[in-house]
């Protein structure tokens, strides 16, 4: 997506196994099963050489695009297990996002629409299969600028169709209609 709408590529080049790079340094949840039990010093240095630096990189291009005077719009992709726990979830696209600001609202609403008549066949729903304001990047960073000047959203993507055969056309798919959502604000 950054590519097609040219648009900076802030992406984290760890898996979650390491360090979560959604989650704030206070939640236990930062760690995974092979990190929680690193001595504090090495969990310490973790944060300081890996997720401090995609998090400042992130806050300083939202802060930057709100310097120049326009609102950011932050697009936070994550995928998701078709399964967890024995529950198949029944998505290939969310939008996860914050009910109470209307214009994160309406964004993502205007996204699922674009993105249903780009890839009609798409199951699409909003808050699933997490809930929009859990910890998370676009949740911290809401506290720190208004709906105003900052639009935060978390694209979750179906790891079942990340592996699937029609993952390029999605992948167009899901940057036009966020193109469109967008252009649409």
């Amino acid at each position: 997506m950054a590519r097609e709408l040219n648009r900076p590529l802030l992406a984290v080049t760890w898996s979650r196994l390491f360090v979560e790079a959604n989650r704030a340094p206070t939640n236990p949840r930062i760690w995974s099963r092979f990190t929680r039990d690193l001595p504090k010093t090495e969990r310490q240095r973790i944060l300081e050489t890996w997720w401090r630096p995609h998090r400042r990189a992130v806050e300083d291009a939202v802060a930057a695009e709100i310097a120049h005077g326009r609102r950011a719009v932050h697009v936070a992709v994550h995928s998701f297990t078709p399964a967890l726990d024995g529950e198949v979830r029944n998505a290939e696209v969310a939008f996860l996002y914050d009910s109470r600001r209307k214009d994160e609202t309406a964004l993502c609403r205007r996204w699922a629409d674009a993105l249903h008549r780009h890839a009609p066949a798409l199951r699409i729903r909003f808050n699933y299969p997490y809930r929009g304001i859990a910890d998370g990047l676009p949740t911290a960073l809401r506290k720190l600028h208004p709906e105003s000047r900052y639009l935060g959203v978390e694209l979750e993507v179906n790891q079942a169709l990340v592996n699937g055969a029609g993952w390029r056309r999605v992948r167009r798919a899901l940057a036009a209609s966020l193109d469109e959502a967008v252009r649409g604000a």
